[in-house]
């Protein structure tokens, strides 16, 4: 596949990752220009994730029904219509449905780009691919801060979602120029009961742990959201086991590689998930820094994460998806385990060091996980694989802002005073264990798995001993 095709999904899983934590320090400035309180605002964000939740499952039929280059550039186009409408929102229920919209688009792009990339790429060159396409999810969420921060403050908040139009627009065009062409499949009809109890179940979890974490509403909606969508998970798991073609098909976690990939990856994206979530927070609350300069901190992660690409596919080649999985999630428990002994005295050399190699360790994790989900899945199944990865990564993300959420919240409660940065501390080292569990899913797994993949291969020595087993 042409290197820029694998650009191009990443422009627009940049777009679409970076509007998702754009706003969080613009919410004071939008609040006051539309007459509601900030905290009150908190349901634009989750409306984003309810509509990435309810479509997601969706966007992996639509792509074989459709083809997956129309419904890619039909989601740019979406989620531009949902910037433009955010931008001139004057109300709530505008802004809210503006950012519903938007995440519509979202939920159709993210897996999508993935699938163009899965069905469109040799499987000895999926490793770099999938390192590129990793990029956007690493850094969006750390740039989305300190963009925000800066636009608005020496802007306007309404160019948050301005700038993506021109930049829709580019990848609309340059996606119709040089992404390949795909044939709509003949997938059995849509599953609509299934399509509604994966929906309910998923917007259920997201918004009821995200209303808990982020009280907009009382914490008993979110409970009962929480209720609604687990019996109804419930539900779709007896229904998917009787549909012949579910909207989500378990049986994809028969595979042994995307099951310890799904499993590990979840795991690891709650801890992935509360980051971006506590860190800016306790460098303004603990430190005193104001939300542009404590973007500016967290930005060095991305670093990290950016060079990663030029690494990921000779790393893997020559320790496999096991090894460097496994190694990875260590390094990244350590120093996100580091992140709770900052204090405003620590030198923001030894800051931004750790930082930068969390970032590092991140993005290997990611780039690795991402390519072992597709390793050994054929091509007829991968649009099924695309989804269920892209709702796992969803329900990942809003549960590691629910518990980080919670863990402060029970801090305050028990100290009986507001935030301090003690409680943040006690935050990143409980976090921290997430990221080391996701190891264990792949302590098991065999070190030559994904071979087809990494272009790992064992020592002659080796091979023969599991030979001998």
């Amino acid at each position: 596949m042409n290197r820029i095709v694998p650009m191009i999904l990443a422009v627009a899983l940049f777009m679409e990752q970076m509007d998702s934590t754009v706003i969080s320090t613009s919410l004071p400035a939008i609040a006051r220009d539309i007459g509601v309180g900030p905290i009150t605002l908190k349901l634009a964000l989750t409306a984003y994730m309810v509509a990435l939740a309810i479509f997601i499952p969706l966007s992996g039929w639509m792509a074989d029904r459709f083809g997956a280059k129309r419904i890619f550039r039909a989601a740019i186009l979406v989620f531009i219509a949902g910037s433009i409408f955010c931008a001139i929102s004057n109300s709530l229920p505008a802004f809210v449905f503006s950012r519903f919209l938007q995440g519509m688009g979202g939920a159709m792009m993210t897996p999508v780009a993935r699938l163009v990339l899965v069905r469109g790429t040799p499987r000895s060159e999926l490793v770099s691919a999938m390192a590129l396409l990793t990029i956007p999810a690493l850094v969006g969420p750390l740039a989305g801060p300190p963009l925000g921060g800066f636009i608005t403050t020496y802007f306007s908040w309404h160019w948050i979602f301005l700038i993506n139009v021109p930049v829709g627009i580019a990848g609309y065009i340059l996606s119709g120029i040089y992404l390949p062409k795909m044939e709509p499949l003949d997938p059995p009809p849509v599953d609509v009961l299934g399509f509604l109890l994966g929906g309910i179940a998923a917007s259920g979890i997201v918004f009821g742990l995200s209303v808990i974490s982020l009280p907009a509403l009382p914490p008993v909606v979110g409970i009962a959201s929480v209720a609604i969508g687990l019996v109804s998970a419930l539900l779709y798991i007896r229904h998917a086991r009787r549909h012949p073609a579910p909207v989500l098909d378990l049986k994809l976690f028969r595979d042994n590689a995307f099951r310890a990939a799904s499993i590990g990856g979840t795991i690891f994206r709650i801890s992935v998930g509360a980051v971006p979530f506590l860190m800016p927070l306790m460098l303004q609350v603990g430190f005193g820094l104001n939300p542009f300069q404590s973007g500016l901190i967290t930005f060095i992660g991305a670093v990290g994460a950016i060079t990663t690409k030029f690494y990921a596919r000779r790393v893997l080649a020559f320790a496999g998806f096991r090894t460097t999985l496994i190694i990875a999630a260590i390094i990244a428990a350590i120093t996100t385990f580091a992140n709770g002994f900052f204090t405003p005295e620590t030198p923001y050399l030894v800051l931004i060091t750790i930082l930068l190699i969390a970032g590092f360790a991140r993005s290997f994790f990611f780039t690795s996980v991402n390519a072992l989900s597709f390793a050994d899945i054929d091509d007829a199944d991968a649009s099924k694989a695309t989804s269920m990865s892209a709702v796992l990564q969803q329900i990942s993300l809003a549960l590691g802002v629910a518990v980080a959420g919670a863990i402060l919240e029970i801090e305050t409660k028990l100290s009986g005073g507001p935030l301090q940065l003690d409680d943040f501390h006690t935050a990143f080292m409980i976090i921290a264990a997430a990221n080391l569990i996701a190891a264990i899913p792949f302590l098991t797994m065999a070190k030559n798995a994904g071979s087809s993949v990494s272009g790992h291969r064992l020592p002659a020595r080796e091979v023969e001993t599991a030979a001998g087993k």
